[in-house]
């Protein structure tokens, strides 16, 4: 009876147990069912995109043209050597032997090559590939022929390792065109652009970071390709799931002339050396400029025709890529910045060149154009005095003579004057300042909006600007009032004891407008400096009538076949209000001294009977170094198609300096040679009436229409002018 029991027992417990496995089997085939049916494509799709690895091919980029179709910036083909990363993996000790043949074959330190196949991540930075670990990755650019070759014919010393045609960017320099700060460069795309939303980058992508490259790399830079490739468990590539095709660039036609670029660059670097080594009577010193620009502009649609900057630098240093030594030269004050763009970066003051805006004021505010102006030795406010250049005094003069001389206490008395008009220091509600308000109406004092990057602005000083200075500056200049400036004092004992005189002063009223602000801001001193491009746009502003363009450098987008995809319409601005009357006196004034005030001697051999010419004559003084010169001009005068600036700090005086090389700029554009212009040359200042034509093969044949010979034959020297009556001759100013 006892064992039926244990029996019964048993077979409980069984049932349990079964019950138990029976439950267990249920949940593990629901939890299969679950898994493989329900959420099988949500998983499937995570398994395969575990599985999948992006490779972006770069598109080739577009190129900058001039005028004509002549490539400023092009793509070169090139031999590259680049490594396989899976392949080098798979070598004993991760391909060591094979990285030290090529670093002996190539030149290269062996840890230098091992830094640029490296990946990148958050804890690796550059130099470091960012691309993708499935395509081969660059080790050297512009590698010679030979040794391409000895790496594919010897290849088993060099497993994972090849040689591959390329593109890399080039700057041809057509007719020696350099214009490497408007071309500016390109470097590889950084960590927070790709992280930005919205982003159309790839890690592979080389971005614009200056100059054209910049401002138009969205056009230029085309679209990436991506493939997406498929990777088994061991992370090799072993099929390719999807793939876009890259989208190349579109090409910019530029309003830059090359020949004129080339010119202007050679003129620069030319007036810039001519003042080494020559004593300058001002200062009592040798010359030392060693930086400046020069600017010519199309007065009729604010075209940029040529912008030279000094010093410069060859833009091919940048091709496949830049070493740490050259980007610091580039970048040294020592050097002179060469990457800096003087043309529309650089801010000095006008001098003499000013006077133009001061007219145009003065005209405007109800001064006479026939009236008699006294140009004396000096003119005195207070206990200062203001002095004429060099204490030259002409008695009374014309306005027009008050320009070709350049006579400053003409314009000293005219803006005291104003500046009495509007209260003095005691100035009314809503003073005029006419210089000041036509000064901004030229546009002065703000960007252009030059379709270039990083652009200076200048500085026109208000009232109101000189008290948003003040406020911003007191507790510094208060401080040097009090205790000067030890540091200069140790080097220069009397700058110093000026500069506290000026930060005593300043500490005191820096916030209020004198008289003698005025009178300096009149002939472009004190608190006025601009960069040369716009002083170009002022000139070209009274040349076409009062019509202030934006300057603009493009004039066309071209589809990689040649189709026109836009074009570029000028922007006015504004219209500046000078009356017809002042642009008729201005341009006359302008004429006259070109032919008998102090551009005569620049102008002396010009043929001014077929080409007529306005220009002016700047030289402002800067303390402690020697004057900057300024020239600026317009041509033809009688229908001015080009405002031509040049400025040079440290240069001295405009007439001496940047005089002679704007000339030599406007011999090359109008064919003058010897005095005289050559057959045919009234061709030459018309800009092409039609875009470059491309053809799907590259650049169809341009015709240039510019005499062959560069640098003409030197002209003889020009004859003396005679001045106007009791006026005498001036050729410096």
């Amino acid at each position: 009876m006892y064992r039926p029991q244990r029996l019964e027992g048993a077979r409980a417990r069984l049932g349990v147990v079964q019950v138990l496995v029976l439950a267990l089997l249920a949940t593990l085939g629901g939890r299969l069912w679950y898994l493989q049916v329900r959420s099988g494509p949500e998983f499937q799709a995570a398994a395969a995109a575990n599985d999948l690895r992006s490779v972006a091919t770069p598109a080739v980029r577009g190129d900058i043209l001039d005028d004509q179709g002549h490539p400023l910036v092009a793509n070169k083909a090139t031999l590259e050597v680049t490594a396989d990363l899976s392949t080098l993996q798979q070598q004993p000790h991760g391909g060591i032997a094979v990285l030290d043949r090529l670093s002996a074959l190539l030149g290269m330190p062996e840890k230098q090559i091992a830094q640029q196949i490296r990946l990148c991540s958050a804890t690796v930075s550059q130099p470091c590939w960012a691309g993708s670990p499935y395509q081969p990755v660059p080790v050297a650019t512009n590698v010679p022929t030979s040794i391409g070759l000895e790496i594919l014919e010897d290849h088993d010393k060099f497993p994972g390792i090849t040689a591959q045609a390329a593109a890399a960017r080039t700057y041809p320099a057509p007719f020696g065109a350099n214009a490497a700060q408007m071309l500016g460069y390109l470097s590889p795309v950084s960590t927070a652009e790709l992280a930005k939303p919205g982003n159309d980058f790839q890690p592979t992508d080389m971005v614009g970071r200056s100059g054209l490259e910049s401002e138009y790399d969205s056009i230029l830079r085309g679209r990436s390709g991506v493939a997406e490739v498929a990777v088994d468990n061991l992370g090799r590539a072993v099929r390719t799931v999807s793939q876009t095709a890259p989208v190349p660039g579109d090409d910019i036609v530029t309003t830059i002339d090359s020949h004129v670029q080339a010119v202007a660059e050679k003129s620069l670097a030319d007036a810039i050396q001519s003042t080494h080594g020559v004593w300058d009577t001002e200062t009592h010193s040798y010359g030392k400029a060693n930086s400046g620009a020069v600017v010519v502009l199309n007065v009729n649609t604010g075209g940029v025709v040529a912008m030279a900057s000094y010093p410069t630098y060859d833009p091919n240093v940048w091709t496949g890529g830049i070493n740490p030594q050259t980007y610091a030269q580039l970048t040294s004050t020592a050097a002179g910045t060469p990457l800096l763009d003087r043309g529309y970066q650089g801010e000095y003051p006008p001098g003499s060149t000013f006077k133009a805006v001061t007219t145009s004021a003065m005209l405007q505010a109800g001064f006479p154009s026939d009236g008699t102006y006294d140009c004396s030795t000096d003119f005195a406010i207070g206990s200062q005095d203001f002095h004429n250049f060099e204490g030259e005094a002409y008695g009374p003069i014309t306005l027009k003579q008050a320009i070709e001389v350049s006579c400053d206490t003409v314009f000293y008395r005219v803006a005291y004057d104003m500046w009495v008009r509007d209260g003095g220091n005691h100035p009314v509600a809503h003073p005029a300042d006419p210089v000041q308000s036509m000064s901004l109406d030229f546009g002065l004092g703000k960007d252009t909006g030059l379709d270039l990057p990083g652009e200076a602005p200048g500085l026109i000083q208000t009232r109101q600007e000189k008290l948003a200075s003040w406020q911003a500056n007191k507790a510094d200049w208060c401080a040097h009032g009090k205790d000067g400036y030890p540091d200069v004092a140790a080097s220069d004992p009397a700058r110093a004891a000026y500069l506290k005189e000026i930060a005593y002063e300043n500490c005191l009223d820096g916030w209020q407008f004198r008289g003698g602000d005025a009178v300096l801001e009149a002939i472009g001193q004190g608190g006025v400096e601009v960069t040369p491009l716009q002083l170009a746009r002022v000139y070209a502003t009274i040349a076409n009538g009062g019509t202030l363009y934006q300057p603009h450098l493009l004039q066309a987008v071209l589809t990689p076949g040649g189709k026109v995809a836009s074009t570029y319409q000028p922007k006015v601005v504004s219209h500046v209000p000078i009356s017809s009357s002042t642009h008729d006196f201005l341009i006359s004034a302008l004429e006259g001294v070109a032919q008998q005030g102090t551009a005569s001697g620049v102008y002396g051999a010009w043929p001014q009977n077929t080409i007529p010419i306005g220009a002016k004559t700047g030289t402002a003084d800067v303390y402690g170094q020697n004057p900057t010169s300024v020239f600026a001009s317009v041509v033809p005068a009688n229908h001015p198609q080009y405002a031509v600036v040049m400025m040079v700090p440290q240069g001295g005086q405009g007439a001496q300096v940047s005089g002679p090389a704007v000339e030599k700029i406007e011999e090359a554009m109008f064919g003058v040679q010897g005095g005289a212009q050559l057959p045919n040359a009234a061709l030459l200042p018309t800009p092409p009436p039609n875009l470059p034509v491309i053809s799907a093969d590259g650049l169809l044949p341009v015709s240039f229409p510019y005499p062959q010979q560069w640098p003409p034959a030197a002209p003889p020297p020009p004859a003396p002018r005679e001045a106007p009556a009791g006026l005498g001759t001036r050729g410096k100013r």
